[in-house]
């Protein structure tokens, strides 16, 4: 069974300002679950690079993931690299925090919460 990733509603909102469609989104996550990881920062707290449209990863954005490997992902976060270098301690702390409670969503959880528009499922569209 594949990775089923969803979104915040804040993440949605950056992710649509900045143009990053679903499928870049489910590019990052298929590449997390390959072991593609760009930073682990503990806690099943990952940071993905995504890169701007036309350009490299290396100056676009970075995006906090809630992962457990072949299961879940939660885009929770995203950042472009030129309005700041990285995510402060208590940040971090809370995303922590933050991915024991969501990555024991269950099935009924997750529905409620892409019923009540928390949460957003990423599919993937060729």
């Amino acid at each position: 069974m594949p990775v089923r990733a969803f979104k915040t509603r804040a993440f949605d909102r950056f992710a649509s300002r900045q143009g990053i469609g679903d499928a870049d989104l489910f590019d990052a996550v298929a590449r997390v679950n390959a072991g593609q990881i760009d930073a682990d920062l503990g806690g099943s707290v990952l940071k993905q690079r995504i890169a701007r449209t036309g350009q490299g990863k290396s100056g676009g954005f970075r995006t906090i993931i809630l992962f457990r490997k072949g299961e879940l992902a939660f885009f929770v976060y995203g950042f472009a690299k030129s309005e700041r270098e990285n995510i402060r301690p208590d940040e971090l702390k809370a995303f922590r925090k933050l991915a024991q409670e969501m990555l024991r969503y269950g099935t009924t959880d997750l529905a409620a919460a892409m019923k009540n528009e928390t949460l957003k499922e990423i599919k993937f569209h060729a």
